[in-house]
């Protein structure tokens, strides 16, 4: 297997670079734990100075040379070198090197084996300038007095090597791939390797064999549920150095290994002090504090699954019993014993008391470990199904995706249900089913209705009420559920349910930023998620990060674009073990985020992410808006041919209203249509779309683009009436001035745009209006502010992630086009006949062709591919 490239490793590599230019002498050791990669750097380290003109020569110490002085360096010695005299021998060595007139670097693999004849001779060397000294050396393990004296030379510079972080490993497995890996995948595989390189190559590896490691075209997943396979060199690794610990270490390791982290006091039942010492100091156990308590954990995740793999049936079986025995007598039990207790006693024996799995079953829902909730859940015996156990059941499968598994067992729930309560419960949990999945919200309105027919209290209508503004908002119907909602309390205290509360709040911020009102809607998510930390008593269900969701939208829309994207991400992480549309919804509101931003390559990651994610659960409402927005970044970047992939499933997907309306799915089909050199027609359907909507950001958004593609005049007016309606303003307000400094094209009106842009952080559209600004002023005449005018658009553009579009296309031109020759152009680019561009314009072929004549003199080209490279359109 080939090693992985060195990435992740750039500032070491830096400072050994230095170095190298450095006249006095000196030498490298790299240190640090076993497989974090000391080798691979030390190896790029040698063939720099390679490069550099040094001879290079290379030595692997070992127990084995270590017996043998000069055993693992004979070789680079001259031929009759006598070191009997280690003194004399030194001196000698170091002359018969002199007299070869040729600087030396050697590398010195595993120096800490290396035996004390070596070490001294290597350390003449340095210290003569015969030889320059690159080293590896495994933290933590004794050496000898003359390792010591060699690696402490005030001449010689240690570089530590320390694991990965997840930066660094999503760094390494995008060069490694080729291409982009989904967050939930770096996760993981940071995770299971602990950032540890040899680790994660060995898994990267194993993962692809297997086939759960792949691409779909856009971005690289793990398998959803799969586990992570190893390789018969990662086994032996992690077998040799557990075996290393000795028999007296088994037991804890095993123990650890099944059912830990442990409590020190538990640790110390099944190891004395002494060996829990040995343990730490090798690196195999990790002590943590978890409050006054101190915590038990070996110190890597495989180290786990390599002790587990191992383990007899019996012994397995052992281990598990004794360890729920133990925790089962304990007087006071912690919270989470009663699941573990469960979960030992199902893996030992494939049962356990039913009273035991229910009460572990709750806890796995309310921590949002809704697949153990359901594993044991399902282990009941059929004979303690009842209503209030097939709810949640019912509420874990749908939070999982299993939209028509949880209404069956959801309407089951209902048919035994004995109480109003538990009816409203049910009735809530089935509508939410439903408005999460495909189904037309019909079927939840109509659930919802005869819930609200049954209901006696008028406490509980009001709760239906609030939930039907809930289900008409997650169907795409916001003005509608904003009256529903229009006198939600702002605390959930007068609604016994909090769900229902948490619900309401949820959609409405989200109804509140489609509507042009982003500043109340940040309010909204902000109340909503700060309540719902305050009263989750680990009862509430979903996850306090969902409420984030709005949160990103709203953010957004009131132009405070890195918050957007900022609150996103971090909430994304909190989501990644929880419910899988939760984090689909997250990953298409961050795409759409860095759309607005103008960072294509990034919205472009998220929206895959985004579909990969709904396609594990067949979900269409948050599929069909990921496909269309990897579309758009994909023809902003120039890939026409994954932008129409994505369209063409985007056509087989089935509409299902969600909470972005349809309208905004067209960009992806318009900015194909832009990528193409046809802005007519891209113009003609987002003017469509912006029809088709009656919510005021998703038109703002989409009349802004007609404008960027040469529509300004058409649409300035429209844009002025959304921007005095919304109530915020900011982005809005500064779309319009985009727009207006379009229409007149005023340069010094695209700039203060531009400005203004930047600073929401949007940068594409900031980029478009200085490029526009700057190419009017070439073509007036004015250099002076057409090169400041640039300056700032490249500043912008430099964020832009080599964005292409129509208006950014100037800055490729040597002499200014107008924005009809421009139009003309990037036609032509794609080989247009001049007749179709003429029809497609409504201009005459003769116009047409001499536009096309003063595009040609201007660019100083004289064929349509030349003109395709002039424009930059062709790659």
């Amino acid at each position: 297997m080939s090693p992985f490239p060195l990435v992740g490793r750039e500032r070491e590599l830096d400072i050994f670079v230095r170095l190298l230019t450095r006249r006095q002498t000196w030498g490298v050791v790299v240190a640090g734990p076993a497989g974090v990669g000391k080798s691979r750097l030390a190896e790029e380290c040698l063939a720099r100075a390679v490069r550099e003109g040094f001879r290079g020569g290379r030595a692997t110490a070992s127990g084995a040379a270590a017996a043998i002085p000069l055993g693992a360096i004979a070789h680079l010695l001259p031929s009759g070198a006598d070191l009997s005299d280690p003194v004399a021998g030194c001196a000698e060595v170091a002359e018969a090197m002199a007299r070869s007139g040729r600087r030396r670097v050697v590398l010195v693999d595993d120096l800490h084996l290396l035996d004390a004849t070596s070490a001294l001779l290597l350390k003449h060397l340095v210290n003569a300038g015969q030889i320059r000294l690159i080293a590896t050396i495994c933290s933590g393990e004794v050496v000898s007095d003359a390792v010591q004296a060699l690696v402490h030379e005030d001449a010689v510079t240690r570089i530590e090597l320390s694991a990965f972080d997840r930066d660094q490993v999503e760094a390494v497995l995008q060069v490694v791939l080729n291409g982009p890996v989904g967050p939930h995948t770096v996760r993981r595989l940071y995770e299971a390797s602990g950032g540890n390189a040899l680790y994660l190559r060995e898994l990267v590896h194993a993962a692809m064999a297997s086939g759960i490691l792949a691409t779909d075209g856009e971005v690289w997943h793990l398998v959803p549920g799969s586990r992570l396979p190893g390789t018969t060199r990662l086994t032996e690794l992690i077998g040799t150095h557990l075996d290393a610990a000795g028999l007296a270490a088994r037991p804890i390791l095993e123990l650890l290994a099944l059912c830990g982290p442990l409590p020190l006091g538990e640790a110390r039942l099944a190891a004395s002090d002494r060996v829990l010492a040995t343990l730490e100091h090798a690196g195999l156990i990790r002590p943590e504090q978890d409050g006054r308590r101190t915590q038990i954990s070996l110190a890597h995740p495989l180290y786990g699954e390599a002790v587990e793999a191992g383990l007899p049936a019996l012994r397995r079986r052992e281990i598990l019993l004794g360890q729920a025995q133990r925790v089962e007598a304990y007087r006071t039990r912690r919270r989470g014993d009663a699941l573990c207790i469960a979960a030992w006693r199902l893996a030992a024996t494939g049962t356990a008391d039913p009273a035991v799995l229910l009460q572990a079953a709750q806890a796995a829902r309310n921590t949002h470990d809704y697949p153990h909730a359901i594993a044991l859940l399902e282990a009941l015996p059929e004979t303690w199904y009842t209503s209030q156990t097939r709810l949640l059941l019912g509420e874990a499968l749908s939070q999982m995706g299993k939209w028509k598994q949880a209404d069956t067992v959801l309407a089951e729930a209902e048919d035994c249900a004995d109480s109003e309560h538990t009816k409203l419960a049910i009735a809530l949990a089935r509508t939410g089913n439903l408005s999460w999945s495909n189904a037309d919200v019909a079927q939840a309105l109509a659930v919802n209705d005869a819930a609200c027919r049954q209901a006696t209290a008028a406490v509980d209508r009001r709760a239906l009420r609030v939930n039907e503004g809930f289900l008409r908002i997650a169907a795409g119907q916001p003005s509608h559920g904003l009256a529903l909602l229009e006198d939600l309390e702002s605390e959930p205290g007068h609604i016994p349910d909090v769900h229902v509360w948490l619900r309401g709040a949820l959609t409405k911020s989200i109804a509140l930023a489609l509507t042009g009102r982003a500043h109340h809607a940040v309010d909204w998510a902000e109340r909503a998620h700060a309540t719902h930390l305050q009263l989750d008593d680990h009862t509430l269900l979903p996850h306090p990060a969902i409420q984030k969701i709005p949160l990103v939208l709203a953010l957004a829309e009131a132009g405070r674009l890195a918050d957007a994207r900022a609150t996103g991400e971090c909430a994304y992480a909190h989501l990644t073990d929880c419910s899988v549309i939760a984090r689909a919804w997250m990953a298409v509101f961050l795409g759409r985020t860095l759309w607005l931003a103008g960072h294509p390559a990034k919205a472009r990651r998220w929206y895959a992410e985004a579909a990969a994610l709904a396609r594990t659960i067949n979900h269409a409402k948050s599929l069909r808006p990921a496909l269309a927005g990897l579309a758009a970044c994909a023809a902003l970047l120039g890939d026409l041919h994954s932008a129409e992939v994505a369209l063409d499933e985007h056509r087989t997907t089935p509409p299902a209203p969600g909470f972005l309306p349809a309208a905004e799915e067209r960009l992806g089909y318009a900015w194909v249509q832009a990528a193409r050199g046809d802005l007519a027609r891209a113009r003609s359907i987002l003017t469509q779309a912006a029809r088709d909507t009656d919510q005021i950001t998703s038109e703002a958004l989409l009349l802004t683009d007609i404008a960027r593609l040469g529509g300004a005049q058409d649409v300035v007016g429209r844009l002025t009436d959304l921007g005095r309606v919304c109530d915020d303003g900011a982005f809005t307000r500064a779309r319009t001035r985009l727009a207006v400094a379009y229409a007149h094209d005023d340069p010094l009106q695209l700039l203060h745009a531009a400005d203004e842009l930047e600073h929401l952080g949007a940068d594409l559209l900031a980029a478009e209006a200085a490029t526009t600004a700057a190419a009017i002023w070439h073509r007036t005449g004015n250099s002076l502010r057409a090169t400041a005018a640039t300056r700032q658009a490249a500043r912008a553009a430099a964020h832009c992630e080599d964005a292409r579009t129509p208006r950014l296309v100037q800055a490729q031109a040597t002499a200014p086009l107008t924005p009809r020759e421009r139009e003309i152009a990037l036609l032509a680019a794609t080989h247009t006949a001049s007749k179709d561009i003429a029809k497609a314009l409504s201009l005459s072929v003769r116009t047409v062709d001499n536009h096309l004549q003063h595009v040609y003199s201007k660019l100083g080209v004289t064929t349509r591919r030349e003109l395709a490279v002039a424009l930059g359109t062709r790659r």
